[in-house]
């Protein structure tokens, strides 16, 4: 099996998947937030040139959709394909105004008051009440800064159509999703399944939209079953 190569979401990097980097030997991604990259073309681009030449994929929430962006361009080197916590809906009604209103918060009272909106719903009530999870996230998040924030929403808002794409993915792929997910719902997840040829679906129970953080376990234990 080829490594496993992540590609974090909005605000994250490495460290909220360190428990699944240990599961899976030899396994990297993108832990600087994509750079400077201001789209999610370019950030395809970026993480290929940095990864191996054939690997296991695994995108989770923003990171899926670059996942997508790098099925699009380079399919052959994707082993299998993993897409966790993600969507493949246009922007949505109010979608650019909820986006600009949290960017406003982080220009007029400071990066952490954004972090601190923009965190809690991503969480499930009993993870929120894991003080040492919430704050090993609210550290990475607040690392990444308002600038990068700015970007990596621009980004998202001018994503590209994925719909038709689905149909045409080939490696076995897994769409994975916390039950409790309120970002990014298990409906979404079924979408992805019946229009990937082949696809699995698993559901984890009473996770939330920061699954591999939140039930390490039970996320690492659902990619081994489906890799074996």
């Amino acid at each position: 099996m080829s490594p496993l190569f992540i590609l974090p979401g909005l605000l994250c990097n490495l460290s909220m998947f360190s428990a699944t980097m240990e599961a899976f030997p030899g396994a990297s991604g993108i832990d600087d937030f994509y750079g400077r990259e201001t789209s999610l073309s370019a950030m395809a681009e970026y993480a290929l040139a940095r990864a191996p030449e054939r690997f296991v994929l695994l995108g989770h929430s923003m990171g899926a959709r670059i996942a997508l962006e790098i099925m699009r361009r380079s399919p052959e080197r994707v082993e299998a394909l993993v897409l966790a916590d993600t969507g493949i809906h246009p922007i949505q009604p109010k979608e650019r105004e909820k986006r600009y209103a949290l960017r406003d918060i982080g220009r007029e009272q400071g990066f952490e008051a954004l972090v601190d909106a923009w965190l809690p719903p991503m969480l499930t009530p009993a993870a929120l009440a894991d003080t040492a999870l919430v704050a090993d996230l609210r550290a990475m998040c607040i690392s990444a800064g308002q600038a990068r924030f700015e970007e990596q929403i621009e980004a998202l808002l001018a994503r590209p159509e994925v719909e038709d794409l689905l149909p045409s993915i080939t490696c076995p792929t897994l769409s994975i999703v916390g039950e409790l997910d309120r970002w990014s719902p298990v409906v979404q997840h079924e979408q992805i399944a019946a229009l990937i040829p082949g696809a699995a679906l698993s559901v984890i129970a009473g996770a939330g939209h920061m699954l591999p953080a939140e039930d390490p376990a039970a996320f690492i234990a659902a990619i081994r079953h489906w890799l074996a």
